[in-house]
């Protein structure tokens, strides 16, 4: 399936081909909180980096986040990038995983599917003031699922190979 993005201000438009599009993992860490979207969590999905184009290049930033917050001692292995602009979080990167991209969900402008149920992962790192909302079918895990953003598609006969 294509995605096509954008960040808030319009600097920055890309698109990239996914056979993982569902939006169903919400992540709770401090990294996703502080970086990724400010309601509490982020939803990042997968993409393959050798199709990623972008427009507005030159306005990309992108940093390591520390993976230890408030410590500050230790980065995460995850590059974030986003609008140099506007601030807008588009997508990670990560060396160990070259060949994939994660947007953030946030910053697609296509129609995603929805997802038949979420996982709401690194709970453990939750905020009290972030509700955790239950629909029938959720699942709650304290750290990582044990199963990856392909392995949930595979699983459940969602992977869009060929749209």
């Amino acid at each position: 399936m294509k995605l096509e993005g954008s960040c808030h201000c319009g600097e920055v438009h890309f698109s990239l081909e996914s056979e993982t599009p569902y939006p169903f993992m919400l992540c709770y860490c401090s990294i996703c909180r502080k970086t990724g979207g400010g309601g509490g969590y982020a939803i990042n999905i997968m993409g393959l980096a050798a199709t990623l184009k972008v427009q507005g290049a030159n306005n990309v930033k992108s940093f390591y986040p520390w993976s230890d917050h408030p410590a500050r001692t230790e980065r995460s292995e995850g590059l974030r990038h986003f609008c140099g602009e506007c601030g807008t979080a588009l997508w990670v990167s990560n060396e160990r995983w070259r060949e994939l991209i994660h947007p953030f969900a946030s910053a697609i402008d296509t129609p995603l599917p929805a997802a038949p149920e979420r996982n709401h992962i690194l709970l453990d790192f939750k905020p009290a003031w972030v509700p955790l909302p239950d629909s029938a079918g959720d699942h709650h895990y304290p750290n990582y699922p044990g199963e990856s953003i392909q392995t949930w598609h595979e699983q459940r006969g969602l992977l869009a190979k060929g749209e």
